[in-house]
């Protein structure tokens, strides 16, 4: 239905979820929300890279348990991360015998394996589909930045790498639960911000063309869903794309919410909030889907966004293009 958006007419039900987060993200406002909490952030392993991979395997393997299935009965894993070759999650496959696609789309990379793994499901063609993502702030930081040995002074405009892995099971057959009704596969916008600390300003013009496109084709207004949750576009983002809307005649300053801004207490002078691809997973998976399960709110559109970006892009000076893809889930 429309030439980006999806409509799943048999309606693939979120059976279950689980998260974790590092310790700075246990102590902010959601940590309660939270399946596990890491004392901290080495998990245990010698490396940064190793506790990540270790941190989406658990993930993994307890989103099955909490779905009273085995790992059997799962069709598929869809799963990425922002490492380089998305080894966290490649690594993490090799425990699970069990088909694998790994996926990169950034701090996008959850809403884009809940719209994948939603495709398959109502499709008929599997029936249990496994979506995970994963981010660690040591790692990331190291990668897309500086050694962490560096202690580079961060920019008020940049956001935290969120530590965090999140995993849910989306099942067919299912009656009852926070379904999957439809998603908009978002296109690739670059707005020409160079600025690799300034990716809440980068990201919101795709979230923006996302949530139009899904709204016209949807023939719905902003006001049909209780939530528009963003992932990862902080404070100035936030902003930036309630402005960009506003020109579109689309008012979401009602009823948005933003997973990056959510995750951290002011007074961690995390201002902008946080990002990275763990960033919306957990919040999403615990957070917003908890309050569905009490009914609190009853139709989401989950829309998160990923900067395309990679350290050699960065240092050539290229500008940064950027993604957003929407699911809206809804209690049925």
């Amino acid at each position: 239905m429309g030439k980006h958006t999806v409509f799943f007419h048999n309606k693939p039900i979120i059976k279950a979820t689980y998260t974790l987060g590092g310790n700075k993200e246990g102590s902010g406002p959601l940590g309660r929300e939270f399946d596990f909490i890491l004392s901290d952030d080495y998990f245990g392993e010698k490396t940064f890279e190793k506790a990540e991979c270790k941190m989406l395997s658990r993930a993994i393997e307890k989103s099955i348990k909490n779905a009273s299935l085995k790992k059997s009965d799962i069709d598929a894993l869809v799963s990425g991360d922002l490492l380089n070759q998305i080894v966290s999650a490649s690594f993490a496959a090799r425990d699970y015998n069990i088909p694998y696609i790994g996926i990169y789309n950034a701090c996008s990379t959850m809403s884009e394996g809940l719209a994948l793994g939603g495709t398959l499901v109502d499709g008929g063609y599997m029936k249990n589909v496994v979506v995970a993502t994963s981010s660690h702030f040591s790692t990331a930081e190291r990668q897309y930045r500086y050694p962490l040995e560096f202690g580079s002074i961060r920019p008020p405009q940049s956001q935290w790498t969120v530590t965090g892995a999140g995993a849910v099971v989306v099942s067919g057959g299912e009656k009852h639960g926070q379904a999957l009704t439809s998603a908009t596969f978002g296109k690739v916008v670059d707005y020409g911000i160079s600025d690799a600390n300034n990716l809440g300003a980068a990201m919101a013009p795709a979230a923006a063309s996302t949530i139009e496109c899904h709204l016209k084709e949807a023939k719905r207004k902003q006001e049909y869903y209780d939530l528009i949750v963003t992932g990862d576009l902080g404070a100035l983002g936030s902003r930036l794309l309630k402005h960009l809307l506003e020109e579109k005649g689309i008012d979401i300053s009602a009823n948005h919410v933003d997973c990056g801004e959510l995750i951290y207490n002011i007074d961690e002078e995390e201002y902008q909030g946080g990002s990275g691809a763990g960033c919306s997973a957990i919040v999403f998976n615990s957070y917003i889907i908890g309050k569905m399960k009490t009914c609190e709110i009853n139709k989401v559109l989950f829309v998160a966004t990923g900067a395309l970006m990679s350290t050699v892009t960065t240092q050539q000076g290229e500008t940064i293009p950027c993604v957003s893809h929407a699911v809206s889930v809804e209690n049925v």
